[in-house]
């Protein structure tokens, strides 16, 4: 199953307006590192169906959002709930690592 992309207007809703519980993966598509996290993502994704959202950002196609939360690098996976920042994952994050943040998250 795929992450869901989100551009500026969609991450507003999801994010702010809904405040889901969620991650936003921050990446490209010519990234290799990105390349191996975001099946980790897919994958653990239906574990999570419909207690935490799981979303996709090309930094290529949304400079402006990527540049908002001035990230360095890709891949960045941020973490939310109820509309606020929660903490990130950044570069290779592996299943173990994803889980443990989404329980923190979630415990919260």
């Amino acid at each position: 199953m795929s992450l869901r992309h989100l551009d500026a207007n969609d991450f507003e809703e999801v994010i702010y307006n809904n405040g889901e519980a969620c991650l936003v993966i921050f990446s490209r598509k010519t990234c290799h590192v990105c390349q191996g996290v975001v099946p980790i993502l897919e994958e653990l994704q239906p574990t999570y169906e419909g207690k935490f959202g799981f979303y996709y950002v090309d930094v290529e196609e949304q400079k402006p959002l990527y540049q908002r939360f001035s990230l360095k690098g890709v891949p960045q996976i941020l973490f939310f709930a109820a509309g606020e920042y929660q903490g990130k994952l950044a570069g290779a994050a592996d299943e173990e690592k994803v889980i443990d943040k989404i329980s923190e998250v979630t415990e919260a």
